[in-house]
């Protein structure tokens, strides 16, 4: 497919910006199925390009744009789904937001890379429930911190027979909390069991030792099932781990780092994961003991851990057999 047209989509809570590239037309649509349906019937009428050379180009808005990428892929329409940062930062410096602006950008920035853009496609309808439910596990799971740690100073510091009701109130929201979290938990597990082939992506990730349960379900959300990623050296770089060159000509030689750009959230769990593995992955406990030794840095060390568990997840996927501990059967 030859893209000859984008059409840039800039999409807030109610309604949304559409701006045709090759006529610079601007149409602004109400936020539902009626404005979606105006909205490709609008881009057809006053592009004079055909369907199949028409790329739609939406800035990635999480739920706000959901609606829009359901609608668009049920009816095989093509459009790709862009983060915001990445528009912003190849068109330059800009001073204030507009949304009709917004949309120029998204369409400029769609027409100058529509050879390198792919068409998007959804994930599989098991993979986004869970990942609504493991995002609402993790708010779950802070309001219930923040419970537990007040709870702790209060009653280190109040008397119980005056602060009754201060205490019980919240010892029953950590509760509540807790069946919550089980609650959502299972629904997960369940889900998980009932798609043979996420079940056995589990199954796989799971067999390495060090990563658990959490781990290999946010790795199945933010993979896409495995598809999203090429390779295990671009999902490090999008977790953060991926260490990259810092030097310029011959003033600037700095250290080779990683990038703070990165999904946070799983670059923590890779941190646990390699933690773990340092104290019960024989192997690795081996390999980090010798780096620190030669004077190695830690963290450095632990990082290198982390890119090993992600190349070794990759890999097990990949062939779709579990781990094999090859220390055990050395003599």
């Amino acid at each position: 497919m030859k893209i000859k047209e984008t059409i840039g989509i800039d999409i807030s809570k109610l309604d949304f910006d559409v701006r045709i590239y090759s006529s610079q037309l601007h149409e602004r649509f109400v936020n539902s199925t009626i404005g979606f349906k105006k909205m490709v019937k609008c881009v057809y009428k006053n592009s004079s390009f055909s369907k199949d050379e028409i790329l739609f180009v939406l800035e990635h808005t999480g739920l706000y744009s959901y609606q829009l990428a359901v609608f668009l892929s049920a009816r095989n329409i093509p459009f790709t789904m862009v983060p915001g940062l990445a528009i912003k930062r190849s068109l330059g410096i800009a001073r204030g937001k507009d949304d009709t602006i917004d949309a120029a950008k998204i369409a400029l920035y769609g027409y100058r890379l529509r050879d390198e853009l792919k068409p998007y496609k959804l994930p599989i309808q098991d993979v986004m429930i869970i990942k609504r439910l493991l995002s609402l596990r993790v708010r779950l799971v802070k309001q219930r911190s923040g419970h537990k740690a007040t709870l702790k100073e209060q009653k280190r510091v109040l008397l119980k027979k005056d602060n009754m009701v201060l205490f019980e109130t919240q010892e029953k929201a950590i509760v509540f909390f807790s069946r919550q979290i089980d609650r959502i938990q299972k629904e997960i597990q369940d889900i998980v069991n009932s798609n043979g082939q996420l079940e056995q992506m589990y199954k796989l990730i799971t067999s390495i030792k060090g990563v658990g349960s959490q781990t290999a379900l946010f790795l199945i959300v933010y993979t896409n099932g495995f598809t999203k990623f090429n390779n295990a050296r671009k999902f490090a770089s999008y977790c953060g781990i991926a260490p990259f060159p810092n030097s310029s000509g011959t003033s600037v030689r700095g250290r080779t780092k990683v990038s703070h750009l990165a999904n946070k959230k799983v670059k923590s769990l890779l941190d646990l994961c390699a933690k773990s593995s340092i104290q019960f992955n024989p192997e690795m406990k081996t390999y980090y003991d010798r780096r620190i030794e030669k004077g190695k840095n830690k963290m450095s060390t632990i990082n290198i851990i982390r890119n090993k568990l992600v190349a070794r997840i990759f890999a097990v996927v990949e062939r779709k057999t579990p781990y094999v501990d090859t220390l055990k059967y050395v003599a």
